[in-house]
């Protein structure tokens, strides 16, 4: 049985993989979808490699 964390990381893949099939489907649209799964992707590396990390804010 999966963790939150581990379900959480998944779900951010997932996410990640539509946002690539909308940029290869529009390229209109191509640069804010490539974006938007890299964030997806990036979010789901920091779940997976610290689950109760915590985002410093820069002021």
């Amino acid at each position: 049985m999966p963790s939150h964390a581990q379900l959480a990381a998944k779900l951010l893949r997932d996410a990640a993989t539509f946002f690539r099939t909308i940029s290869e489907q529009n390229p209109p649209l191509k640069e804010q979808m490539d974006e938007n799964a890299s964030v997806f992707d990036q979010v789901a590396d920091l779940v997976e490699q610290d689950p109760n990390g915590v985002i410093e804010e820069n002021q």
